[in-house]
């Protein structure tokens, strides 16, 4: 049997509703350690699902939850806006009044691709700032509040920002979401020197090429194929699971002694940074 390294820790993970994603996956991993997870998600209406998600009958946070509870887990669904700061301090409360304390918390929510994936010369405002309200400004709402928990109960914790590969080696069309990205990387660097004293470490987590709906306008096929041989020296893309493994090692007694770092998990993709 599986050791708990999680039991009684208790665990707060953005973003985690989508049937293929890497919030499903750490939910999932963080719960069968052992901790109790709060998911969270945006409500999504399912004419929104992306049709195998129609075709599985996925519920979102709802379908999440009941797998980690189907593994015997204790698990919390909280739809939340974490760009809105009222929103953020009723899910640090209500994880609170639930599970009596936080732990872990994992950023994993990111704002969906879109209009910003253009030049910089033909990015709207509106675009740039849709794109760091989800990933700056609602990783720092939750970190700072959930730190201030953390500091209070005197038991440390663990702050993971997932952040991604294009902060280290941007590429064009993508100049609001590496910048946002980058941003997440100096904010962890930041927080780990602040929290350290107080035992509570920060590690940014940057996936390479993961295979998730968020993808879905990239159409998969012979060209797909052929840019992840040139790209991927392990020749294939992840699917989630490779950065759950990440952030359990992260968030666990095995990384005590990792904080302030960025930490690529790309399949080789990235070296030198």
């Amino acid at each position: 049997m599986m050791v708990q390294q999680l039991a009684g820790k208790v665990a707060v993970v953005t973003g985690a509703g989508r049937m293929r994603s890497i919030g499903r996956h750490i939910a999932r991993a963080l719960a069968q350690a052992g901790a109790a997870v709060v998911v969270t998600g945006t409500g999504r209406h399912p004419d929104a699902y992306p049709s195998d998600e129609k075709a599985a009958g996925w519920r979102d946070i709802e379908s999440v939850v009941d797998e980690i509870r189907a593994l015997g887990g204790r698990c919390l669904p909280l739809v939340s806006d974490i760009r809105n700061e009222g929103a953020v301090e009723n899910l640090v409360t209500r994880t609170r009044e639930e599970f009596g304390r936080i732990d872990i918390v994992v950023n994993n929510a990111s704002a969906a691709r879109g209009d910003d994936r253009l030049p910089v010369t033909e990015t709207s405002l509106d675009a740039w700032r849709r794109v760091f309200a989800t990933n700056v400004e609602g990783p720092f709402l939750l970190s700072r509040m959930a730190a201030r928990e953390m500091v209070l109960q005197k038991q440390g914790g663990s702050i993971v920002n997932i952040s991604s590969v294009v902060s280290k080696l941007p590429t064009a069309n993508s100049a609001a979401y590496a910048a946002s990205k980058a941003a997440i990387n100096a904010m962890s660097r930041c927080m780990a020197l602040e929290l350290g004293p107080a035992g509570i470490r920060v590690n940014a987590v940057c996936p390479g090429l993961i295979d998730t709906s968020r993808l879905d306008d990239v159409e998969r096929g012979e060209n797909w194929d052929r840019y992840v041989q040139a790209t991927i020296p392990l020749g294939c893309s992840g699917d989630g699971s490779e950065i759950a493994e990440m952030v359990l090692f992260l968030v666990s007694d095995r990384g005590k002694w990792i904080t302030g770092q960025a930490i690529n998990v790309d399949g080789g993709a990235v070296w030198g940074n």
